[in-house]
């Protein structure tokens, strides 16, 4: 049987609040293998967002992952030091967060930022990176993806800065996706799209 691609053992993030501890994610423990998919569900505020960005090692000051490992392909993510784990994310682990605000950059249109990514990521120059870029718009459900290229994130509606950022986020060819609600601001036909997209 093939090795998982993510193992999770005993999880652990807490945050240190005026008010005390919070326990977040307490002791999660899950895999994922290649070409799965693994869906983690539970009532708000219950720590599955936390538990993604725990993997991605992005919490905020407050929270610390007390315990635990994330192995990915053999080594243990919360080990290694941050200018490694920066070349794991986006290249070889994606994010697609909730509120894409926090993912794209409002001084540098979605064009830049994902031609950014794919050049980054990819063997190919800024020319092929930007017919690339408005493939994969297209491919999300934007219209007019030669045009909405070089608009910053404001311009765009709230649905399109969405698929923008799950553009973003596809345009490295990751070998591990984390989706936390990632088609909640779409409507239900764009949904189907985005879904069948990240099967691909």
């Amino acid at each position: 049987m093939p090795e998982p691609l993510l193992i999770v053992r005993n999880l652990k993030t807490y945050f240190y609040t005026e008010d005390g501890v919070v326990k977040a994610v307490d002791g999660v423990d899950f895999e994922v293998y290649e070409g799965e998919t693994l869906g983690i569900v539970g009532e708000s505020g219950c720590g599955k967002s936390v538990t993604s960005l725990s993997i991605m090692r992005l919490l905020d000051e407050k929270g610390r992952i007390v315990d635990g490992e994330v192995i990915f392909r053999g080594k243990n993510l919360l080990e290694l030091p941050e200018d490694e784990m920066r070349r794991i994310r986006g290249n070889e682990i994606a994010m697609i967060f909730q509120e894409p605000m926090v993912a794209l950059n409002p001084v540098y249109t979605i064009g830049d930022q994902i031609i950014e990514a794919i050049t980054l990521h990819q063997n190919v120059d800024e020319h092929e990176a930007r017919k690339m870029a408005i493939d994969l718009l297209r491919k999300v459900g934007i219209p007019e993806p030669e045009k909405r290229i070089d608009e910053y994130p404001h311009q765009l509606s709230g649905g399109m800065r969405q698929r923008a950022m799950i553009a973003m986020a596809l345009s490295c060819r990751p070998s591990l996706l984390i989706a936390d609600e990632p088609t909640t601001a779409l409507d239900v036909t764009i949904q189907a799209q985005i879904l069948e997209l990240m099967k691909e």
